[in-house]
């Protein structure tokens, strides 16, 4: 009961910090599509059956949605005439599954014409991910709307692999996020994989000085740069983001301290005492950390400022 006093102080705060936000609500589909979170979770598993990589680029999905005009299914629309959208931005061009909230959505529809935002269906989808790679769940709160804007212009805003503790903690702070919010989200750094191109920095020219980052530790850069040749033309060449890489658990914390994080911006959390600490603590308790991601996981995805609920995710009404 006390999570529940607290998600909703959370979200009364969340909702009258910024004004164009929508107040979200747990029962929001109660009467109008109770089935919508089966509908979805159905569809979220029956595409990890067919590709173990669907929950690691459906929970990015969602950040990378979060984080560029809140979490209003931006990220989903389709470029048009002169308009880039996000989804065609640099930092986004590797994201993928859309089919996977594009079909959940026409179920959705089928059931509950003009009710579902595609914003909370991506919502959902990323919640079904973490649980369906075997991470905690909780409940989603409900009643975004879908934003109407989307420029590929705007995804430099996202935050960088290549980032240090000051970068993250100002890109964190400036969506209400806080250093704990930012350890806790990076562990979703647990599931996925990375192009070369995101930890190139670390493993060559790293500066005048050094090569490698000696951050790195020398075996897990050997094997790096065996993976990312220097003349790499391969398109998918690159490395798991841990050895457990499509379960959520908190090895990526312990990779972090063993100095086996991929990214600069991983490695980065150990060089700020406050996240450092979480850091260590998120590696010895698994609970700890999940309890830590549940509560970050709905502050990030209760940043909502859209106008409208898309009849189909890829085009504005």
């Amino acid at each position: 009961m006390t999570s529940l006093v607290a998600l909703f102080s959370l979200l009364v705060v969340l909702s009258a910090s910024s004004p164009a936000a929508n107040a979200l609500s747990l029962n929001y589909y109660e009467k109008t599509c109770p089935d919508v979170e089966l509908i979805v979770a159905e569809a979220v598993k029956s595409a990890t059956m067919k590709d173990k990589t669907v929950p690691a680029a459906l929970l990015r999905m969602h950040f990378h949605d979060c984080f560029i005009r809140g979490c209003d299914a931006s990220v989903l629309l389709y470029s048009k005439g002169n308009n880039k959208a996000e989804k065609d931005g640099p930092a986004n061009l590797s994201l993928h599954e859309f089919y996977v909230i594009e079909n959940a959505k026409k179920e959705v529809e089928a059931k509950c014409p003009g009710v579902v935002s595609c914003a909370d269906i991506l919502a959902f989808a990323a919640r079904d991910a973490v649980v369906l790679s075997g991470g905690p769940t909780w409940d989603v709160p409900k009643g975004r709307k879908d934003g109407r804007t989307s420029k590929a212009s705007e995804t430099i805003q996202l935050p960088a692999p290549t980032f240090n503790i000051s970068q993250l903690q100002q890109s964190f702070s400036q969506r209400g996020l806080s250093m704990d919010d930012l350890v806790a989200l990076s562990g979703g750094h647990t599931i996925g994989f990375s192009h070369c191109s995101s930890f190139q920095n670390r493993i060559r020219n790293f500066n005048a000085t050094h090569d490698i980052d000696p951050a790195m530790h020398p075996s897990f850069a050997a094997s790096l740069r065996s993976v990312c040749p220097i003349n790499n033309k391969a398109k998918n060449a690159g490395a798991t983001m841990d050895p457990s890489s499509t379960t959520f658990d908190n090895t990526y914390f312990k990779l972090i301290l063993q100095g086996k994080a991929l990214f600069s911006s991983d490695q980065a959390l150990l060089t700020n005492p406050k996240t450092k600490d979480l850091v260590s603590k998120f590696a010895s308790s698994k609970q700890s950390f999940e309890k830590a991601f549940v509560n970050s996981m709905i502050k990030m995805s209760s940043l909502n400022g859209g106008q409208e609920i898309r009849k189909d995710c890829r085009v504005v009404n």
